[in-house]
């Protein structure tokens, strides 16, 4: 039997990268390494409907089981990758299993970065898996108070699914605001307030000193001296690639640098998804995307470059979340320092920003806009001369090697 292709990661971009094989007529053999017990299945659910309730472990699959059989694709539950060796084309996995590969895609996506301190006490969450969301929804009871440590989006979005839940809410976030870094001091203010006018408590400029408790954390300590009084806390301080494996096969350990199609700097290697740095023009950098949308897109144009088939134009990476019930869209990449043009009112949550680096937009903001994503698109791609996401035909290998 042909060694075929072999997908590292259970995720949304292996799985999109396995269709998309499949659809353009591959008949080789796929194989899929797992992590997780559980078919590939789809994660914004985790920090909303799933988290709530409100959706059954069913629903969160891409696929059901029986599409991977019906299109032949093998999936290796409950194992992982654990070394690559490129030279003999072989992964070897934790079950001592060695699969060898004509190509193979990494696709292990990411994980939450820890709090040292916070090791040990069993009311400390992460949210990143099934199981994960399980035991955190145990915790969101009405009148239980409920620490979110980070407000990013997936804290955020926590924190909405837990007011919803009757729960009593703290967010602590050691920059000034929210998202100051990608929106600004500005509208970075504005998802503050979003929370605040919710119920929920919101502390900035502010880090955890100290973890307080016996097996459960009771009570933190911050860095001004003030006490909050915890039942359970979530941490959602961002996410590193999963990418330790990789130490030894030629590829860096903190995010896989690829061309705008996914080739890696290996030969028959290709990366999408949370773990790799996809080149992008715009940035003229190697820049990671840890969103659905970025997964689908890196899984789709890997998998034409896997087969040698011309990639689609790319569009603007962009990315949405669900916060107290208004949609929230993102388009574009932003520094966090444009000027800003906002049109509509804050206030009522129903407003769109867009972002400008001298004369051109560069990114926007949709609150409660969903029907404006499309014109907003185009204003977006029509600023920029070119294909968004860079020449596709364009020889990244020197960058590739200076990224690496």
């Amino acid at each position: 039997m042909s060694d075929g292709i072999v997908v590292a990661g259970g995720g949304l971009a292996g799985q999109r990268f396995c269709a998309r094989l499949r659809s353009r007529g591959y008949e080789g053999r796929i194989r899929v390494i797992c992590e997780e017990s559980l078919p590939p299945y789809d994660r914004p659910p985790l920090s909303k409907a799933f988290l709530l309730g409100e959706t059954a472990a069913d629903d969160l699959a891409l696929r059901p089981t029986r599409w991977y059989d019906e299109q032949e694709i093998e999936l290796l539950l409950g194992d992982r990758a654990l070394r690559l060796d490129p030279g003999s084309r072989t992964v070897h996995l934790l079950s001592g299993d060695a699969l060898r590969y004509e190509q193979i895609l990494i696709a292990t996506g990411s994980a939450p970065r820890r709090l040292r301190q916070a090791d040990g006490f069993g009311n400390v969450h992460y949210l990143r898996t099934a199981a994960d969301a399980h035991a955190l929804r145990d915790e969101l009871q009405p009148g239980a108070r409920i620490v979110v440590i980070g407000a990013g989006f997936i804290g955020q979005e926590v924190a909405s699914s837990a007011i919803k839940a009757g729960a009593k809410v703290t967010i602590l976030e050691a920059l000034a605001a929210p998202l100051e870094r990608i929106v600004g001091a500005e509208l970075g203010g504005w998802f503050a307030q979003l929370h605040r006018t919710e119920g929920a408590d919101v502390v900035l400029g502010a880090t955890v000193t100290e973890f307080r408790g016996a097996g459960r954390v009771e009570q933190l300590l911050l860095d001004d001296g003030r006490r909050i009084d915890c039942d359970a806390i979530v941490v959602g301080v961002g996410v590193a690639p999963a990418s330790e494996w990789l130490a030894g096969s030629g590829l860096p350990v903190d995010g896989i640098p690829v061309d705008a199609e996914g080739r890696s700097s290996l030969p028959n290697v290709f990366a999408a998804g949370d773990v790799a740095r996809p080149f992008d023009r715009l940035v003229g950098a190697h820049v990671r995307s840890e969103h659905w949308e970025a997964a689908v897109r890196q899984g789709v144009c890997a998998a034409d470059a896997a087969l040698g088939v011309a990639p689609q134009r790319l569009d603007l990476p962009s990315f949405w979340s669900d916060l107290h019930g208004v949609r929230i869209q993102y388009l574009g990449h932003s520094r966090g320092d444009e000027r800003i043009e906002i049109d509509g009112d804050p206030d009522s949550r129903d407003f769109a920003a867009v972002f400008h680096r001298g004369a051109t937009p560069v990114a926007a903001l949709l609150v409660g806009r969903p029907r404006a994503l499309p014109e907003m698109r185009r204003l977006l791609t029509n600023a920029h001369e070119g294909p968004i996401g860079g020449d596709l035909n364009a020889d990244h290998t020197n960058t590739l090697r200076a990224a690496g």
